[in-house]
């Protein structure tokens, strides 16, 4: 499963930085994360995700700028205060970015089920000197056994139905969006 999300503006300057996205996935899609060994915060930051089990890491990510320059990042199955959530770990920078997984809550309830909460910690930088990315992408597609069948840390529940998605955010210029899309599977 991958999230593409664009950014741009009228004028072409830079995109605003981002403070929160929440990505929003219908009752169609299961989120397997018990089936996957988890890494500590504290793993990532003292050893990096090369110390975390190889099956804990469970997607990856880019971020393009502006400038063409991109960063990676590489998603963890991780316990986010005491649930189930995802470490975003930025190599190169040494951000780690904390996504909680959970229940979607009103009023997007009647079409989401699932959340994939990410609040974006805020830093000395003032709002409008924070760079913004033009482009992210991240993908979820790791698969392991789990008592006795093969799962995927996110998976259809359904095959044949539509998938509603969504991508709540909101940047530090306070403009909120709520891009939606709606795909059916298809067989690779």
């Amino acid at each position: 499963m991958t999230f593409d999300r664009h950014s741009r503006t009228a004028d072409g300057a830079t995109p605003a930085a981002a403070r929160r996205f929440v990505f929003l996935l219908d009752s169609s899609i299961r989120l397997n994360p018990d089936a996957f060994p988890i890494c500590t915060r504290e793993t990532v930051q003292a050893a990096g995700v090369a110390a975390c089990p190889p099956e804990s890491v469970v997607g990856s990510a880019t971020g393009s700028y502006q400038d063409g320059s991109q960063v990676q990042a590489v998603a963890v199955n991780s316990q986010i205060a005491g649930g189930p959530g995802i470490l975003l770990a930025f190599p190169t920078t040494g951000l780690i970015l904390e996504q909680t997984l959970e229940r979607v809550s009103p009023p997007y309830q009647s079409t989401y089920t699932w959340a994939i909460d990410e609040l974006l910690p805020p830093t000395a930088t003032p709002p409008r000197d924070r760079p913004g990315t033009s482009r992210f992408v991240i993908t979820f597609g790791a698969v392991t056994h789990h008592d006795g069948r093969t799962v995927s840390y996110l998976e259809t529940a359904d095959p044949r139905c539509a998938h509603h998605f969504g991508l709540w955010s909101e940047f530090v210029t306070g403009q909120v969006v709520l891009p939606t899309d709606q795909t059916t599977p298809t067989r690779r």
